[in-house]
Parts: C-alpha cells; sequence; structure tokens
C-alpha cells in the first residue's frame, strides 16, 4: 500500500523534492522565512514519493511538487500561491 501523498494538516505543505534541486532549495527556504510548516519527502530515497510525483505530473518526476491540506497538489509554486492555498 502506497503511504502517498502525505497529506498534511490545516496551515502546512508537503513538499516532494531533491537534495539537488535549486528550485527545491528556493521554495523550503521562503517556507522557513513565511514560517510556514512543512514536511520534506525526498525523492531520491522513497521510490513510492518518486512514483506519486510522476503520477500527478503527467508522467514526469518534477519538483518541488507541494501538496496541500486539501490532497491538491502544485508544481514549483511561488511562495504567494503557497500561502493562499493553506486553509
Amino acid at each position: 500500500m502506497s503511504t502517498h501523498p502525505v497529506v498534511p494538516a490545516a496551515g502546512e505543505v508537503t513538499v516532494y523534492s531533491t537534495s539537488w534541486c535549486p528550485y527545491c532549495s528556493l521554495l523550503t527556504s521562503s517556507l522557513v522565512a513565511e514560517g510556514v510548516q512543512f514536511t520534506i519527502v525526498d525523492l531520491d530515497e522513497d521510490p513510492e514519493a518518486a512514483a506519486y510525483v510522476e503520477r500527478v505530473n503527467g508522467g514526469n518526476r518534477v519538483v518541488p511538487t507541494v501538496v496541500f491540506p486539501d490532497a491538491t497538489t502544485a508544481t514549483n509554486p511561488a511562495i504567494d500561491d503557497v500561502r493562499l492555498r493553506l486553509y
């Protein structure tokens, strides 16, 4: 049974990322600066996570892929878009 997506609580997000992705680093540093709670799931360490990201991105392994509390996703969203969708 797949454990993905990791659906966060209200006010939080889950970020599917890799350690080498500059867009992931930018987003996570913006989340920290904004005080947004988040969980990181590293695709390089979790094959199920990589398969999930491919499913929600039309077969492409695109990061960062963000999961919101309502279980919707966004690929490489701007911090302003993340804040608007938190609640």
